[in-house]
């Protein structure tokens, strides 16, 4: 036990965890899976208010945890997983064996926590304590069949009754002790594949129920970590042990990260010792370390997985202590380089220290630090960024290339609920952005620049292929984004199709090619449409300083106008990461309500079309609002 576990049980024993709060997230950061443990014990102690109370701006995640056997090593677990990511529990545990009351009933306790995240968290037993003895694989099979349909119902019902919140469900193990009781091998084979062919169902759960997802547990299972423990199984009817729910609290926290839109965007590696063995410099490129061996093929295995992270809509970056021509030279001619130069959306290699060449990287793709994910061989540039950029994600790479993977996988930096087109095209979408800022270095004004980059705009009624994509930009937009709701993709196809809501999806274009669905504005007509209301409008923040969020202003301004509204109001929630739209109402013509501030600092304006905004010069608009296409050129 080192510096995590230190760190806490002084605060613990002075009375200052709940003082302290912010500092946790620093304290875990490089906790292993014993001090987390640990950690957890002391913060699930916490009472969640008192935290708030003192901290107000901390986001607090409510989770509802119910199943069907005993789940109390699920709370502390799941405290630490979630105080890792910055974010605070308010716990809401179920009595045993209680979720098929608690999700069929919208009455029910559950429902009334108003929780964001429910786990629904399944074993072995929930079949196996329903089977006769004798039993035989045809009695499996019909309790099986009739618990995914359970569960199938339950989900929908949960999709109907719990607007915004997600169900997580579990895939179920198969453990030795109940397929030995079968002396028969065909019978146990047939166990086996019905087990199978039910875990494959429950995970086709999450496809036909948007608000559920299901959490593969085989894969832990596979790798290690010990599923029941058999006295506690025994005397306390905990069928999963501790270290598997351990494992799982751990992919429910990632799920909360993404559902709170913390949900990292960029890996930036090293170069040497991290991406081929040895050091640059002094082998030289024939001499490094990549393919041809044992260990060459480490470092291959690992750049393949790398690439095949970035190919989803992960921004790659090299930073590396090196002179950038034989990096260079190995990422254009090694021969068994997997990844190239134009996998990257940047390759920094000069000898400034690493922090600042990270800070220089979120800033050139204008993003935050805390979209960063590093990963590195060396304890020393590690520490130096940890020290420099605490925001950052810092992956604890060593000596042995064999455990680069499993360390970088092990965080899912990068887990989101569906990845889209949209992420999958990012990537080369950044590196036409990087092309565009080149552009601009040559000319001697902004003015200038925008004139020539011939920015198209398309303002659309939201379609069905759009929801994810408009989901996503409310849970992972943190910069432009008024009001930062939070939205489901079934959140988000509610609103798309009521009457008094309507959801626009904004794309973009420029001379360097398509930027794709880069924003979302949501409306609401109010007193029988004589007032419309912004809810929220968001901006990647690939596309800032374009007018394009003028011009969709001024096109929602018209239509207003156009509709016999009298007014258009809206509103902007602060947050430690949205200062940038602070003013973004009033600059273009909204007059501030009194009072100033409501609930949550929040600031609310309104426009009463008395006078039309124009959209931008350089801005070509085309509306679905709009009937024939305007152009504002």
């Amino acid at each position: 036990m080192g510096t995590t576990t230190d760190g806490l049980r002084a605060l613990h024993r002075a009375g200052l965890l709940a003082a302290e709060y912010p500092a946790v997230q620093r304290l875990l950061a490089e906790a292993d899976d014993a001090e987390l443990a640990l950690a957890g014990n002391l913060l699930a102690r916490l009472d969640p208010d008192e935290v708030l109370r003192l901290h107000p701006g901390t986001t607090a995640l409510t989770v509802a945890v119910t199943g069907h056997g005993t789940l109390a090593a699920l709370r502390p677990a799941l405290t630490a997983e979630l105080a890792r990511h910055g974010l605070l529990l308010r716990p809401h545990l179920t009595d045993f064996d209680s979720y098929v009351f608690e999700l069929s009933d919208p009455a029910s306790a559950l429902y009334a926590a108003r929780p964001a995240l429910v786990l629904c968290v399944l074993d072995p037993a929930v079949v196996f304590d329903e089977l006769p003895v004798p039993w035989g694989p045809e009695d499996v099979e019909r309790v099986l069949a009739a618990k995914t349909d359970l569960l199938t119902r339950l989900a929908a019902r949960f999709g109907a009754t719990a607007s915004g919140a997600t169900l997580v469900l579990n895939t179920l193990p198969l453990l030795h002790r109940y397929t030995a009781q079968l002396v028969d091998l065909r019978a146990r084979a047939r166990l086996g594949a019905l087990w199978r062919e039910a875990n494959a169902r429950l995970l086709r759960i999450g496809e036909e129920h948007p608000a559920t997802l299901v959490l593969d547990l085989e894969p832990l299972a596979n790798e290690g970590v010990q599923v029941q423990d058999p006295r506690l199984d025994a005397y306390a009817k905990a069928h999963l042990s501790p270290a598997l729910l351990a494992g799982y609290a751990r992919q429910a926290g990632h799920l909360a990260r993404a559902l709170t839109g913390r949900t990292r965007k960029v890996l930036a590696v090293d170069l040497d010792n991290t991406l081929w063995g040895g050091v640059l410099g002094d082998d030289g490129p024939e001499g490094i370390e990549l393919g041809g061996g044992y260990r060459g093929e480490a470092f291959r295995t690992f750049q393949q997985a790398v690439r095949q992270i970035a190919s989803q809509g992960v921004l790659l970056a090299a930073v590396s202590k090196n002179d950038p021509e034989p990096v260079a030279q190995v990422l254009a001619e090694h021969p068994d380089t997997v990844l190239r130069e134009p996998d990257f959306v940047r390759v920094i290699a000069n000898w400034r220290p690493k922090d600042e060449n990270l800070a220089a990287l979120a800033d050139s793709l204008n993003l935050g630090v805390d979209s960063l994910v590093f990963a590195d061989d060396s304890p020393f540039e590690r520490g130096s960024v940890r020290a420099g950029l605490p925001a950052v994600a810092v992956v604890d790479l060593d000596e042995e290339p064999a455990l680069h993977l499993p360390r970088l996988l092990r965080d899912g930096w990068f887990d989101v609920r569906e990845a889209t087109a949209e992420d999958r095209a990012r990537p080369a979408r950044y590196r036409e952005e990087l092309a565009r800022g080149d552009f601009l270095q040559q000319f001697s004004s902004l003015d200038d620049y925008l004139a020539e980059l011939g920015v198209r705009v398309r303002l659309t009624r939201a379609r069905p292929q759009d929801v994810p994509r408009i989901s996503q930009l409310t849970l992972r937009t943190n910069q432009f984004n008024l009001t930062t709701e939070r939205l489901q993709p079934a959140e988000v196809t509610a609103r798309t199709e009521h009457p008094d809501h309507l959801v626009l999806a904004l794309h973009s274009a420029d001379r360097f090619g398509e930027n794709g669905l880069v924003g979302a504005v949501l409306l609401r007509r109010e007193e029988g449409g004589a007032r419309l209301s912004i809810d929220n409008f968001l901006l990647s923040c690939r596309v800032f300083s374009r007018g394009i969020e003028h011009a969709a202003l001024a096109e929602i301004l018209r239509h207003a106008a156009a509709t016999g509204a009298r007014e258009v109001r809206g509103g902007y929630r602060p947050t430690a990461r949205n200062a940038t739209v602070r003013d973004l109402l009033p600059r273009y013509g909204f007059t501030a309500e009194q009072p100033a501030a409501g609930e949550d600092g929040a600031s609310f304006y309104r426009h009463d079309l008395a006078t039309p905004l124009e959209p931008p010069a350089w801005v070509t608009l085309e509306s679905e609002l709009s009937s024939p296409e305007r152009t504002s050129a």
